[in-house]
């Protein structure tokens, strides 16, 4: 059989896009290398726990159409996201709050809390910042730099603040209230029974091929379509000819414990640089679960290396200089469309990722 779109990935971008081509009449073939559907947002059911195999995913967005769009597929449950930073034995409230420097100097009001950091930075006197560390500090001081920011990007990005560029941090929101919301977004949920469940209604009646790598189909199965919507890495479509794409990646140590309750919280950052990882996720939590044991995952963060799964584009001059000569390659493609984080070289939030597809979808079909 013949198909209109060779869809390579099944993770969001790829699934909304062969919902909506199968609403118009559109033939779709959807394969993916992984032995699930979902990409990035799969979750495992585990024991009436939805695990979040390849990280923490909350949704959030401030787009009406979009929260519409996915709420077809799911009922969302009304999960706030309100992270917890651990720094030694000190625990402090993400994202930057009234709570969060009530801890850190014992002060109470709005007021209070802005003369301290405004002191801090003035006694810096950092006028141009040189690197991250320096913009970091310029930004929001000594204390919360020190203790909430430095160990864990240094952990993020596997080097020491001050020999990453400044441009990495362009601001730090800091809240002068008592909310530990992280997001700003007007909606803000899980999927009830996790977004496994979505991505299988998006590809209900569409064929869906799993254990199937590109490289491999196509050099036997090179009509299969009249054109391809590639989500893989544009380099690796390339076969790196012009070299390699960075990434940082993420490994995770899951493991199921024998208690109702390990942390009291679905996300715990660590802070501080001797923890090897950089936080924990307890699952359940996500949906207000109830059940008897528990299922946690550490997160530690690496350098990425062909073979890996690759989690977070290192947008940095060099890489969006060789990105944007392979963009000059995709733009002649005349049967192939390049979508997603990986085909965009481009970090997406969720909601985002949908929003390019819908837009793919209008101006394509």
């Amino acid at each position: 059989m013949k198909y209109d779109y060779l869809i390579v990935g099944a993770g969001l971008f790829g699934s909304v896009f062969a919902y909506e081509a199968k609403k118009k009449g559109k033939t779709c073939l959807v394969i993916d290398r992984r032995d699930h559907i979902g990409g990035n947002v799969y979750c495992e059911n585990r024991n009436g726990i939805n695990v979040h195999k390849y990280g923490a995913h909350i949704f959030h967005t401030s787009n009406k159409e979009v929260w519409e769009y996915v709420n077809q597929f799911s009922e969302f449950n009304n999960y706030v996201n309100s992270p917890v930073a651990v720094y030694k034995d000190e625990l402090y409230n993400l994202p930057f709050n009234m709570n969060t420097f009530s801890k850190l100097w014992g002060i109470r009001t709005p007021q209070e809390a802005k003369d301290k950091i405004a002191e801090q930075i003035a006694q810096l006197n950092i006028t141009e910042p040189k690197n991250l560390e320096e913009q970091a500090l310029s930004l929001v001081g000594r204390d919360v730099y020190e203790k909430l920011i430095k160990g864990y990007t240094e952990k993020q990005w596997g080097r020491p603040c001050s020999e990453l560029p400044s441009f990495i941090i362009k601001r730090l929101p800091l809240r002068f209230i008592y909310d530990n919301n992280y997001f700003n977004d007007r909606y803000q949920g899980i999927p009830m029974g996790g977004y496994t469940k979505i991505v299988e209604k998006m590809l209900d009646g569409v064929d869906v091929k799993l254990n199937t790598d590109y490289f491999d189909f196509i050099e036997k199965n090179g009509d299969v379509a009249e054109k391809t919507i590639f989500t893989g890495m544009i380099d690796e479509f390339y076969h790196y000819q012009l070299g390699t794409l960075q990434y940082r990646t993420v490994r995770f140590e899951t493991e199921e414990l024998e208690c109702e309750n390990y942390q009291g919280n679905a996300v715990v950052n660590y802070t501080d640089r001797e923890v090897p990882y950089t936080r924990i996720i307890e699952h359940k939590h996500f949906e207000f679960g109830k059940q008897k044991t528990t299922i946690i995952s550490r997160e530690y963060s690496s350098e990425w290396k062909p073979g890996i799964e690759p989690y977070y584009p290192i947008n940095d001059e060099k890489n969006n200089t060789l990105f944007a000569k392979y963009r000059e390659l995709a733009d002649k493609e005349t049967k192939v469309i390049f979508g997603g984080r990986l085909g965009n070289y481009k970090y997406y939030d969720m909601d985002k990722v949908i929003e390019a597809a819908l837009e793919l979808v209008k101006k394509e079909l």
